[in-house]
């Protein structure tokens, strides 16, 4: 590992890392902070709800009404759609150009000319992404665990919340994953930014439609956010072994498939 490119690839990417930290920061934050004002006025809000079909209600992790009046079912139902959907775009945008960017920005070149070999690039800039990964799923647990003190005194699972957060932070890997080999793989040496939240925007929605419909219900399996467990006030919730060896399988197929092919690779500069 480089520590010279290390510290410019945390440098080069600290502004978009703090915008998305703070923007997911404050919509978790302000989500919760109506919380108290949803229980207060709890009979009204059973009236609105009971005219949304149960496939929208199972949409977002929850099964009956009810569930939405647990501060951790409030969190799930409402908050953990930011982490699953926009910390997975920001993931997959960082991590696809990442190794790009030297090619687009036309550095590879210079970048190429120092006594540094591609496995050391590579394992550098992996290292940023996987950084940046971790804090900022580390950093919006801990405000989402904060805001749930703030505006609530009721008792929750805490080892639920834990396993909630892990698993989003596993679905934020397999997709920084995937941005990471497509990255690899393209010929053109241009930004796939685009390509990558529509990527993102597709498998949502394929879940989407599997939790809506019955004719879909099989499709979901194609997509990574059905393998996240939202269950939180289920009995059985906890650690799906198969689910988490989803993830880490196909999220280290993918990185040992990346750092092969970017060794081999044609850089144009």
């Amino acid at each position: 590992m480089n520590k010279s490119l290390l510290l410019k690839g945390f440098k080069r990417n600290s502004i978009a890392f703090s915008l998305w930290l703070l923007v997911i920061c404050l919509l978790i934050f302000f989500t919760m902070s109506f919380y108290p004002t949803f229980m207060e006025n709890q009979s009204q809000v059973a009236g609105m709800m009971s005219i949304i079909p149960k496939e929208i209600m199972e949409m977002r992790g929850f099964s009956n009404f009810g569930e939405l009046f647990s501060v951790l079912g409030f969190y799930s139902a409402n908050n953990i759609i930011y982490m699953m959907l926009l910390g997975s775009i920001y993931s997959i945008v960082l991590a696809s150009n990442i190794l790009l960017k030297e090619e687009y920005q036309k550095t590879a070149e210079f970048l190429f000319s120092k006594p540094i070999s591609r496995a050391e690039i590579f394992i550098t800039k992996f290292f940023v992404f996987f950084v940046n990964v971790i804090v900022l799923n580390f950093i919006t647990a801990l405000v989402g665990l904060i805001s749930i003190k703030l505006f609530t005194v009721d008792e929750f699972s805490l080892r639920a919340y834990i396993i909630l957060s892990c698993y989003t932070l596993l679905l934020n890997l397999l997709f920084g994953s995937i941005g990471l080999f497509i990255s690899t793989i393209i010929r053109r040496s241009r930004p796939i930014t685009t390509f990558s939240i529509a990527l993102v925007m597709i498998f949502y929605l394929i879940f989407t439609i599997s939790k809506i419909t019955e004719s879909g219900e099989k499709l979901g399996y194609v997509s990574p956010f059905k393998y996240v467990r939202t269950d939180v006030l289920s009995d059985s919730y906890g650690i799906d072994l198969l689910h988490i060896l989803y993830f880490l399988g196909i999220s280290v197929l993918l990185i040992v498939l990346s750092f092969n092919f970017y060794r081999k690779k044609d850089i144009y500069v």
